[in-house]
């Protein structure tokens, strides 16, 4: 059945299952599609309206012995059919405009196995499960992209878009889990992201530490126990707050070629663009073009993907023709490896030694301090002539949790020269991630209220500059990003001039950085740590040397990346990613901070301040104009 009956069915608001038959040698091998609907019926706005949803599933094969399979870790473990082929397969949902579109493939790689595209582009609620339901103002709908999502990632639940893979056959090995509880209960239960290949409790070490760097302990009180293969019991000693770091090292089965969820990645848009060498058609007719974007841990594994050199697909075509890495700071991810935890991540406090964070950093070439070694992110796609063009932004929580200063600046810290394919973007004064309409919370943990800052009005106007310099080669704005050549706006952590919060001056430590070997475990490191800086600061201790939203450029408060954990919860160390807001006058009656009414008048001067920004933005091509009267009209009650 080709695509136009396909249509045909769709626009009858019927579904069927279509199958192709499977031969030995291409990647894709089938696509199951197990539904077509029409995508938003019930909006019938001409914003949202004219898209169907298919939802599908791919299957692949691949000869573990062929180049690109033999780089995932434990290929050649696990089950193979009559071929001698691996074979796997994933979840896809896609977005087709009824109508024509404009030939461009958006492929936003799932977050946890969650869509947060829309969140962050179309202005619509996060959803903690997969979904495409709520389109929001309909922005990514105007554009007329055909929109792609798949699994990379496996054991995420139903609720969320996933890979299944094969178990390796007998692989069983050490495994290592960090647990931070947050509360003060004397007895905990905790998940294992593998089953424990025997419960015995000499075989498994469980320790805690107050800190990362403090060194770790078996305290009076400590003990665990197993109540099956996945849980265990931990009781804690009173000795420790609640932010203290339990790490439990353990054996473990059932481990999984994690690694092929980039190559099901790289071969599923490879198929859906037309490229060759699969074994069945693809659903798409129309792709002259493809964009890809990674969003936080997204964002890590596009790095990791293009690192890996899996930008190449199997008949050595470009797949990505576009990259937009949000907020991934200079990490890869803990993908590749046995026994991986893709959820995982580096931070100042949580998972601070977890793999995926170490050289290379940047997409220039640079010379590793500890090893020799000279690296780019951009090195295996060089060779092959398939490198993206590519955007990475960062907001000011990355530079303290996600070294992001290392992607501007050498590893001993001299300033960079981005190639002509590369653009950076660093927004002062964000949190790491916010949907639209965030408000500033307290809780318990962290001793500042939240930041409540969104990012999504230059996203918006930065994808729309990706899709042109995509298909017309059109150049996007010029880099915002402190530490690259010219820019003097990086300072080492210790010294940035903050401003009083709260009668006291902040010392936030930052995320440090050491060579780490990571086939032993716990991780083993030595050497000097990584020239870290952070950005320099204005007179509020909101970040120079990047893009300010108009709601930063027009403050009404502190918007800071940063926040800190406070007493009971490892006092003094980052707390995780939500940053900092400390309104004006809302701080003591020795605020060192200039007051509102000084600032602004009137509500009519404050109303001014955030025109004048937003022209500025709308000049650069950092905001899009048609945005204007949403970002005014919900602005921060003066």
């Amino acid at each position: 059945m080709n695509i136009i009956t396909r249509r045909c069915l769709a626009s009858a608001a019927m579904a069927g299952v279509l199958g192709w038959s499977v031969s030995a040698q291409a990647s894709v091998t089938a696509f199951d599609v197990q539904a077509v609907t029409e995508a938003y019926p019930e909006h019938g706005d001409s914003r949202v309206a004219g898209y169907e949803k298919i939802e599908a599933v791919a299957y692949f094969a691949v000869n573990p012995d062929s180049p690109r399979a033999s780089k995932v870790v434990d290929i050649d473990r696990v089950p193979v059919n009559e071929q001698g082929e691996v074979v796997f397969s994933t979840d896809v949902v896609i977005l087709r405009p009824k109508a024509q579109g404009t030939g461009m493939l958006m492929y936003d790689i799932p977050n946890r196995g969650r869509n947060l595209m829309f969140p962050l582009m179309n202005l619509s609620a996060p959803d903690e499960a997969f979904s495409v339901q709520d389109p929001g103002d309909g922005f990514l709908m105007r554009q007329g992209d055909t929109m792609v999502w798949s699994g990379w990632q496996t054991h995420l639940g139903d609720k969320r878009i996933a890979l299944k893979l094969p178990v390796a056959d007998g692989v069983a090995g050490m495994s290592r889990e960090e647990f931070i509880f947050d509360n003060h209960e004397p007895v905990s239960v905790a998940t294992l992201s593998y089953p424990a290949a025997n419960q015995q409790r000499e075989a498994a070490s469980l320790t805690v530490r107050p800190t990362p760097d403090a060194p770790r302990q078996v305290l009076e009180g400590l003990s665990f126990r197993y109540l099956d293969d996945t849980h265990i019991e931990i009781v804690r000693p009173e000795s420790m707050d609640g932010g203290a770091i339990y790490e439990f090292i353990y054996p473990a089965r059932d481990a999984e070629p994690s690694g092929l969820g980039m190559l099901a990645t790289s071969d599923l848009v490879s198929f859906l663009r037309g490229s060759p060498g699969h074994d069945v058609p693809s659903p798409l007719d129309d792709i002259a073009h493809t964009m890809a974007l990674g969003i936080s841990q997204s964002g890590r594994f596009l790095r990791d993907l293009i690192y890996q050199g899996y930008n190449a697909d199997a008949s050595g075509n470009r797949v990505f023709d576009g990259a937009m890495v949000h907020i991934a700071g200079s990490r890869k991810t803990f993908t590749n490896y046995r026994f991986a935890q893709p959820g995982r991540f580096s931070r100042q406090h949580e998972d601070h030694d977890a793999p995926g964070d170490q050289f290379p950093f940047s997409y220039v070439e640079t010379e590793d301090p500890y090893s020799g070694r000279r690296d780019s992110i951009l090195a295996a796609c060089r060779q092959t002539e398939t490198c993206p063009r590519l955007m990475h932004t960062d907001t000011s929580a990355e530079f303290w949790q996600a070294r992001a200063s290392l992607v501007s600046t050498s590893p001993q810290g001299q300033p960079l020269r981005m190639p002509d394919d590369v653009r950076l973007y660093f927004f002062s004064g964000a949190p790491h991630f916010n949907a639209w309409g965030a408000q500033s919370t307290t809780n318990d943990i962290c001793q500042y209220p939240t930041n409540p800052l969104s990012v999504a009005p230059s996203m918006r106007a930065l994808i729309r500059a990706m899709q042109a310099w995509v298909m017309n080669d059109q150049p996007p704005p010029a880099s915002h990003y402190p530490g690259l050549a010219g820019d003097d706006t990086l300072v080492a952590p210790g010294a940035l001039d903050l401003p009083a919060f709260y009668e006291e001056v902040p010392e936030p430590p930052i995320n440090t950085l050491l060579a780490r070997r990571h086939d032993v475990l716990p991780p083993s490191s030595g050497g000097s740590a990584y020239s870290l800086s952070v950005p320099r600061v204005d007179e509020d201790g909101i970040d120079l040397g990047g893009i300010r939203q108009p709601y930063v450029a027009a403050p009404l408060g502190s918007y800071l990346g940063w926040n800190l954990r406070d007493e009971g919860y490892a006092k003094g160390q980052l707390c995780n990613l939500a940053g900092s807001f400390i309104a004006f006058g809302n701080d003591t009656p020795r605020d060192p901070r200039t007051p509102v009414r000084e600032r602004y008048p009137t509500a009519q001067a404050y109303r001014e301040a955030l025109n004048t920004s937003i022209e500025g933005l709308v000049e650069e091509g950092l905001m899009l104009d048609a945005d204007r009267s949403w970002v005014l009209e919900q602005a921060p009650r003066w």
